[in-house]
């Protein structure tokens, strides 16, 4: 099995883009939703853009957006994947896809084998789901909370869509999440920093090197 793509998500700091590109992840994730100790105004996305200008895809990260913001940030920062983690559905998530023509992944929290199986209704519609854990009820975030979930719910299943991992991901159980999923791609927020919203560069290497060791 080829080693699994690799997302590093929340980066804030040229610090932590150019620690993500050394260590060749595929993806660099840019949070737009004040409520995260991730999120970036406009001005600072559009400049973290321009810094990584085509050394890495750029994924922005949306909860429940508008329109005109998505638009905002894929002009300002060049986006090459929008990332929705609200309650779009596969309506809203095709209609973005048309809109903006662009891949568009989506969320979907996991806490049984039916949150997986929901992944079909998304088949179509988003160009790749993202396995994610599901926060606890009345949680401020939708993810990036270190939250694992069962990975064995993913034993043996054929998904309609491509798909990833994402919840609790760390260098600690990187490998084992990808022997025991064979995930094709992995995606890491809190898992490689020192604090909320702080990447840690030698976390991010350790990451990348265990994902693609399992």
């Amino acid at each position: 099995m080829p080693a699994p793509l690799i997302k590093i998500c929340g980066l804030t700091t040229p610090a932590a883009l150019e620690a993500t590109i050394a260590a060749r992840a595929a993806y660099a994730g840019l949070v737009v939703f004040p409520p995260s100790p991730r999120h970036l105004a406009l001005t600072d996305a559009a400049a973290l853009a321009a810094r990584a200008a085509g050394r890495i895809k750029l994924v922005g990260l949306f909860v429940d957006a508008a329109d005109s913001l998505i638009a905002e940030v894929v002009e300002a920062a060049k986006l090459d994947v929008i990332q929705l983690h609200g309650k779009e559905d596969p309506a809203r998530v095709a209609a973005l896809r048309a809109a903006f023509g662009k891949p568009v992944w989506k969320a979907l929290a996991v806490s049984s084998r039916a949150d997986i199986e929901n992944a079909e209704r998304f088949a179509g519609a988003a160009d790749l789901v993202l396995f994610d854990a599901k926060p606890p009820k009345g949680a401020a975030l939708p993810g990036g909370l270190g939250l694992v979930f069962d990975w064995t719910l993913l034993s043996g299943y054929k998904s309609p869509v491509q798909w990833g991992l994402a919840g609790g991901l760390s260098p600690a159980n990187v490998a084992e999440a990808v022997r025991t999923t064979n995930a094709p791609l992995v995606d890491v927020s809190s898992g490689v920093e020192s604090a909320p919203g702080v990447k840690d560069v030698d976390l991010i290497a350790q990451f990348c090197l265990e994902a693609r060791a399992a």
